[in-house]
């Protein structure tokens, strides 16, 4: 690994870390209501240069601002807050019904289906959206004669063709994130 620290990867980094403090300590919506601590601002600005300085080199592959393009920036957002969310709810809805009912219709195992993401952050994400979903856990992903799979488990395997399984728990994932990540 020849990576170099960059500027542009620090500055990219710090303000995503910045955006995730204000975030979680509330002080997003504190400085539209007139009620931010200028202390917690200030010390969430240190730390994210920090975590900036430090993690950039892990965090950023090629083009620093490469999220930042509205596009994607938009398209992420409506994967966290609608995507997922909604995928998460439909799968928590079919396993509450499986856990509730007398004669529970599960058939569990192990189906490989195809990456069709080129990017890291783009796979990684995809995995751990399916992950998140209740009823389905990815256990690995491969790479093999040039081609990238998951392995996941699955509660009811409807059925084992690696395509038709890939489109059943992971179509609308990926057709999003590669809005994303390309």
């Amino acid at each position: 690994m020849n990576k170099k620290r960059t500027m542009p990867g620090i500055i990219s980094t710090a303000i995503l870390c910045f955006i995730f403090w204000m975030i979680i300590t509330g002080q997003i919506v504190a400085v539209f209501t007139g009620g931010a601590s200028l202390q917690s601002i200030v010390i969430g600005l240190i730390v994210s240069i920090l975590v900036g300085w430090f993690s950039s080199l892990f965090l950023i592959n090629d083009s620093p601002f490469y999220l930042w393009m509205p596009a994607r920036l938009v398209n992420l957002i409506g994967y966290i807050f609608i995507t997922l969310p909604v995928a998460i709810f439909k799968a928590n809805v079919d396993v509450a019904k499986r856990a509730l009912s007398p004669h529970p219709k599960i058939n569990p195992g192990i189906v490989k289906i195809p990456v069709d993401v080129s990017s890291d952050y783009g796979m990684a994400l995809v995995a751990d959206s399916i992950t998140l979903t209740p009823g389905t856990v990815t256990m690995d992903i491969v790479e093999e004669n040039g081609q990238t799979y998951y392995y996941v488990h699955w509660i009811d395997v409807e059925t084992t063709d690696p395509a038709e399984a890939g489109e059943i728990i992971k179509g609308t994932f990926e057709r999003k994130v590669k809005g994303i990540w390309g």
